[in-house]
């Protein structure tokens, strides 16, 4: 008899995170940093040393006798706004174990945790609902399906390579969210597999984070943690966004073309999907639009174009982004005059389709509320700290990649990454002999890299937005991941000679 074994669902490998997360709290020893946190109303810096906690006028002596690299400028310009782990002040405390109920509810505190980001998806949904009613988004597909054909791979590069410049630019990640449902139906109607979209997208994303010149999310709160100046540094990051955008356009169109010339070579061939390459509708085969449908479309992508200008130039989050396409779907019903009954029959089912990747981003959530209870982020970074010290410096780098790497894993956002482990890591840069520059590339290319992959960041809600799983996804990326990992210790390397 063959036993056929189902890789678990998003869920599940969710929850499994979470589970091994409280049993590392039972193994693993509690402790923690002392923290240093500004008030910028009194002008004072707050010293928190778990039960204890301790104000002193804010100065630059200060800052030097804890040993952070730090000016105090960074602070009185609010650019280093969480408190942040004081340097060779780590200490075991009283244990806290998670058990059934933790683990129980850590999942609810993540969806908590998550509301503004959940809410942006579930109104993306209704918007994306609402305009796919209109029937204009099969017309525009199949248009610009007939415009591109024998062309396709060109549709590769330009998306990849904007995803990647908003990356590296303004830390461009969650918004990406939203393109799914506009750009899946395109790489479909272009021939190509569901794993293609998700490809160019998540890595477009991914490699422009990875690689960020000037992401403030990343790279300035990173540096100015370390001390040094955000511009330092940058040709290796560019040297980085350069090589690694070439790689992984490269490898999206060997894959693209090889299952375009074959479909047996498909990674989802043989799968549920019995057909994953045609799985809507052919679209308008006609020469030109109406001019109603190019008015939808031209709405459509408007919407678009304002949430990046937002995002970039005028600093919106989440709730300023949630507004625009609330607004956007209301502003395409009246213009369809849809009817408010079928306005929210459309505007519901659109949501109701993206509820599980909404549940997926809340669920992730609750590994680092299970971490951060039991008191053990701070024992992985002291233990990580350990590790690498004392190395010589061409060893050094690449095994703090390696380290934050992991520490991705349990830390899955760049800021709180960055504000947790710089001024650690960067303490013994004078140790090993290694400039602070090379620290922050080294914490970027690490985290970068698990960013393809780690369950508890965006991975799993990509893929969730066009129901493909996550064993079929590391199938596909583990070689790419290699690649970039070579490129990445040779850059760093080259950060050390020049």
């Amino acid at each position: 008899m063959k036993i056929s074994i189902k890789f678990p669902s998003p869920y599940s490998v969710l929850m499994i995170a979470i589970v091994l997360s409280a049993i590392a709290t039972w193994l693993l020893p509690a402790g923690n940093y002392n923290t240093l946190h500004y008030e910028k109303s009194s002008n004072e810096f707050i010293i928190n040393s778990g039960e204890n906690q301790q104000r002193i006028t804010a100065s630059q002596k200060i800052l030097d006798e804890k040993n952070i690299v730090i000016s105090l400028d960074k602070f009185k310009e609010g650019k280093i706004k969480k408190p942040i782990s004081i340097p060779g002040t780590y200490k075991k405390v009283e244990a806290k174990p998670q058990g059934f109920f933790e683990i129980l509810f850590a999942p609810i505190k993540g969806i908590y945790e998550a509301i503004e980001v959940i809410l942006f998806v579930l109104i993306i949904g209704g918007f994306i609902g609402v305009f796919n009613n209109t029937g204009a988004f099969n017309d525009g597909v199949g248009f610009l399906a007939q415009k591109l054909k024998g062309r396709e791979s060109i549709l590769i590069i330009i998306v990849t390579t904007l995803i990647a410049l908003g990356g590296t630019t303004f830390g461009l990640a969650e918004e990406t969210l939203a393109f799914y449902p506009i750009l899946v139906p395109v790489f479909l109607a272009a021939g190509y597999d569901l794993v293609v979209p998700v490809a160019v997208i998540y890595t477009g994303s991914s490699i422009g984070t990875m690689a960020s010149t000037v992401n403030p999310f990343s790279t300035i709160i990173a540096s100015d943690a370390a001390g040094v100046n955000w511009t330092v540094g940058i040709y290796s990051r560019l040297a980085m966004l350069v090589l690694g955008l070439t790689v992984c356009i490269w490898y999206i169109i060997r894959y693209a073309n090889k299952i375009k010339k074959d479909q047996t070579k498909s990674l989802l061939y043989n799968t549920k999907f019995n057909n994953p390459f045609q799985l809507i509708s052919e679209g308008s085969t006609d020469s030109k639009l109406k001019l109603g449908t190019k008015i939808l479309l031209g709405l459509f992508a408007f919407t678009f174009i304002v949430m990046i200008y937002g995002v970039s130039v005028l600093g919106w989050w989440f709730q300023e982004m949630t507004a625009l396409f609330l607004v956007a779907a209301v502003l395409i019903g009246v213009l369809q005059k849809v009817g408010e009954q079928n306005f929210i029959k459309e505007f519901i089912n659109g949501a109701k389709d993206l509820l599980g990747v909404s549940f997926i981003i809340g669920i992730a959530r609750g590994v680092t509320f299970v971490l951060n209870e039991g008191q053990i982020s701070d024992t992985i970074l002291f233990y990580a700290t350990n590790l690498v010290e004392g190395m010589p410096p061409t060893l050094f780098l690449p095994i703090l990649m390696i380290v934050f790497f992991v520490l991705t894993i349990f830390i899955s956002s760049s800021s709180g990454l960055a504000v947790v482990t710089m001024p650690i890591m960067s303490s013994l840069a004078p140790v090993v002999g290694v400039p602070p520059e090379e620290i922050v590339n080294t914490y970027l290319f690490g985290m970068g890299l698990m960013s393809f992959i780690t369950p508890t960041g965006l991975i799993l809600p990509s893929l969730a937005m066009v129901n493909v799983n996550y064993n079929i996804w590391l199938k596909f990326i583990w070689p790419l991941l290699i690649i970039l990992g070579l490129i990445s210790f040779i850059i760093l390397w080259g950060g050390l000679l020049f």
